[in-house]
């Protein structure tokens, strides 16, 4: 049978491991964590080492994992995503029926590419943007009044602003002088209005992202930037940047100074390394740095076509997470980088995550009868350990956790108290948590008593820069698709955000049909959604 169409809980090696999760290995026992055991279970490629030894798995539950994950075929299905086969669909239902080809906008680098024809179409933008980035450098590209451009509005929503978002935060650092980044999603005009009165709009580029170019709230966003910029009595086309695709509305050079075009095969949440990242990003990074981020991306996607899932992170990561979800029963996941500038990345993580892989249905349109994707959540250390660490050590559930660290600063403006460095006892605080949740203390207060066996795993490189940052958004991408392919689920789409749009927009019908006719009835077309926003005292405002 494909490999594509089989059920997590009708592979071979299922029910072997569900034996195995009766009596898992326990991390609290006498000697259970011991040197041995954390140099073996150490994952190295592309310039990360995953430690796992915290992770409760013995070599036996890794050898039945790497047999449940060629079982499911997750990497020949990862390399048929890669090679352009179209893996966002629903066989015998309506779906997008589209290709998945994110891997495409950074196999630039390689003299054969996967799928040549989404390579070259990534190329031809890459170099647009190029030219644009040189035209502004240069001197060349100014406002009216010949001055260079400082900053720049990214306006998009989901996808188109929380992955770049998350990648701008991780790599201000590397900025280049006098360019900053700001970010307007929410419909809330309260978000709009914070970036719009604080900015110099003469000097400042709008760079509007929606593929469809029909958005709401990114359209209703730009609206209110166009104003601004209008009040500031300038011509708005000279300063506003579309990233759309090909025959979208957004399409029209007498309302954009350049256009840039992402494609149908590049979801939303998967589209930071294409131009929905890539303009933003090389605005602030410089076209250098930003290839630079797109060869770490790379190399963590040629780490993550091995099948042997103790030499390939991405594929690690998603045995380890489907042995915690499905044969561990714990529900959530807890993402928490040592790393300041890491800031928004775990919430880019639960848009790809839970979007990705909250779905209860396989991909023959059958309900599932297992479970598919955690929930997500994390903040960064070390502030979350005075937040909710408490539950993680103490509480009532269990949190499979990922740490993510780096053994060097990004900016190596540090210093020594106490003969230790900070980020020394950043890390040490990192390496600290994770012993502890496996370990646990004894203590007669209870109290004080922890039980440990709490299973984490740490995520290492050297310096969060552009090449690692590339490499780390990789590797989730790569583990969350991984994961998909084995629990037989469709990863690529998100009807489940629809129905909430439909209703939205049917509620505000009722808003502009009060304003066009006092004798509008709302009850008779449409009487529960009119009582709604009556009892929420909103049609007096209408």
């Amino acid at each position: 049978m494909n490999p594509s169409r089989r059920n997590l809980n009708l592979l071979p090696g299922y029910s072997k491991l569900m034996e195995m999760a009766r009596q898992p290995f326990d991390l609290s026992s006498p000697d259970a964590l011991t040197t041995e055991r954390l140099a073996a279970q150490v994952c190295r490629a592309a310039g990360f080492e995953i430690l796992y030894a915290t992770e409760r798995v013995d070599q036996a539950v890794l050898d039945a994992l790497q047999s449940l994950a060629d079982e499911s075929g997750a990497v020949e299905q990862f390399l048929m995503m890669k090679g352009g086969a179209i893996m966002n669909r629903i066989e015998g239902f309506a779906c997008e029926n589209r290709q998945v080809l994110h891997t495409a906008t950074r196999d630039i680098f390689a003299a054969a590419p996967r799928q040549p024809a989404a390579t070259e179409q990534a190329r031809q933008e890459l170099a647009k943007l190029d030219q644009f980035l040189t035209e502004l450098e240069s001197g060349v590209l100014t406002n009216q009044a010949g001055e260079p451009f400082t900053d720049l509005i990214n306006i998009g929503i989901g996808g188109s602003d929380l992955g770049p978002r998350a990648v701008y935060h991780a790599l201000a650092a590397y900025s280049l002088p006098n360019r900053r980044v700001h970010f307007i999603s929410n419909v809330d005009p309260d978000d709009a209005a914070q970036f719009l009165s604080g900015i110099d709009p003469a000097r400042t580029l709008v760079n509007v992202v929606s593929k469809s170019g029909t958005t709401l709230e990114t359209l209703t966003n730009e609206e209110l930037a166009r104003a601004a910029f209008a009040r500031a009595g300038l011509d708005s086309a000279r300063h506003f940047l579309a990233v759309t695709g090909k025959g979208s509305p957004l399409e029209n050079p007498d309302r954009y100074l350049r256009t840039f075009y992402m494609y149908d095969y590049i979801g939303g949440r998967y589209s930071t390394t294409s131009m929905v990242g890539a303009v933003l990003l090389g605005f602030a990074l410089g076209n250098t740095r930003f290839i630079e981020f797109l060869r770490g991306a790379n190399c963590m996607d040629q780490a993550a076509e091995n099948r042997n899932l103790r030499e390939n992170p991405a594929l690690l990561l998603a045995m380890l997470g489907i042995w915690n979800r499905n044969f561990l029963g714990l529900d959530t996941l807890a993402i928490l980088p040592y790393s300041q500038p890491l800031c928004r990345f775990t919430a880019h993580l639960q848009q790809c995550d839970m979007e990705s892989n909250g779905k209860s249905v396989t991909r023959l349109g059958e309900t599932l009868a297992y479970k598919t994707g955690p929930i997500v959540w994390g903040e960064p250390g070390t502030n979350g350990q005075h937040a909710f660490y408490q539950l993680l050590h103490q509480g009532t559930i269990t949190v499979p956790v990922e740490f993510i660290g780096f053994r060097e600063s990004q900016q190596g403006q540090d210093i020594q108290i106490n003969r230790t460095s900070s980020q020394e006892k950043l890390i040490a605080n990192l390496l600290a948590q994770a012993l502890a949740l496996a370990t646990g203390q004894e203590n007669p207060n209870p109290n004080r008593a922890f039980a440990g066996n709490r299973p984490s795993l740490i995520i290492l490189a050297d310096r969060l820069d552009p090449f690692s940052m590339g490499g780390l958004l990789a590797l989730y991408e790569a583990k969350i698709v991984l994961q998909g392919f084995v629990w037989n689920i469709n990863s690529f789409d998100q009807e489940g955000v629809q129905l909430g749009k439909v209703l939205a927009n049917r509620l505000l019908n009722h808003f502009s049909g009060l304003k066009q006719d006092k004798n509008y009835n709302g009850k008779a077309k449409d009487p529960l959604g009119y009582a709604l926003l009556s009892e929420a005292g909103m049609l007096k405002l209408s």
